[in-house]
């Protein structure tokens, strides 16, 4: 994977991030903490890795990649956000997010200097 790759991972994974801080209330830098933080904050952060994952169809392991985690830890987030999905609010607020993401244009990265 180019860096060019790796910097299009990173923005798409930050507007997800940006798009569930608004979306849950919870300010970006809990979310992107290096830690767990409160729970409130780790619901946002996987649904954040969940809607990069699944919005921008990335693997798991560009998606750990671009949260600075790793692989495992995006799994896991995926994983408990697809079983929060039978609940039909969140699984609809979900859909809205999603939604929105997909229609994000690419990012518009400048070529490494």
């Amino acid at each position: 994977m180019t860096e060019q790759d790796k910097r299009a991972d990173r923005a798409r994974a930050q507007l997800a991030l940006q798009t569930v801080a608004y979306a849950f209330g919870v300010p970006a830098d809990e979310i992107d903490a290096p830690t767990r933080g409160v729970a409130k904050a780790a619901l946002a952060r996987h649904v954040a890795m969940y809607l990069t994952h699944v919005a921008f169809e990335l693997s798991l392991s560009r998606t750990a990649e671009a949260f600075g985690r790793d692989r495992s830890t995006a799994a896991h987030a995926c994983h408990r956000i697809e079983d929060r999905r039978d609940d039909a609010a969140f699984d609809a607020k979900l859909d809205e997010l999603e939604a929105c993401l997909r229609a994000a244009p690419s990012p518009l990265l400048a070529a490494a200097a």
